[in-house]
């Protein structure tokens, strides 16, 4: 199992974390007309910057340095800030997550295929072609 863990390397993770993302922007625009909704989505390098185990946060160098920004959940969930909010307090600007959601789809879909040719590739080393 872990030849096949190595011939597929983060790219496992990485295809969690896109379809739990792909569920956070669908969830946004289910909720674009519910009251005080607020958008959020994932860091993606964040998280796996964590499943890596690397430290991509911010140090201050000085103490003059303005104090760090939001603090990454758990599951990497952030808030995203609006460029205008609704009169409701909604903070989901429909065209923003679309646009977001169909890049997210097509970075989803992109891991899927390089995934799928890693596979093949393993079978066609176990056949022996």
């Amino acid at each position: 199992m872990n030849l096949f863990n190595q011939a597929l390397g983060i790219h496992e993770q990485a295809l969690q974390v896109k379809s739990r993302r792909l569920e956070v922007l669908a969830q946004n625009i289910a909720n674009a007309d519910t009251p005080h909704y607020k958008a959020r989505d994932i860091d993606f390098k964040a998280v796996l910057g964590a499943e890596q185990k690397q430290d991509t946060s911010m140090a201050a160098t000085t103490a003059g340095h303005f104090a760090l920004g939001q603090e990454l959940n758990a599951d990497g969930m952030r808030f995203r800030n609006p460029f205008n909010t609704a009169f409701d307090g909604n903070t989901v600007e429909m065209s923003v997550e679309q646009a977001q959601y169909g890049k997210a789809a097509a970075d989803y879909q992109a891991t899927v295929n390089f995934l799928q040719d890693q596979v093949s590739g393993v079978r066609k080393a176990l056949r022996g072609d």
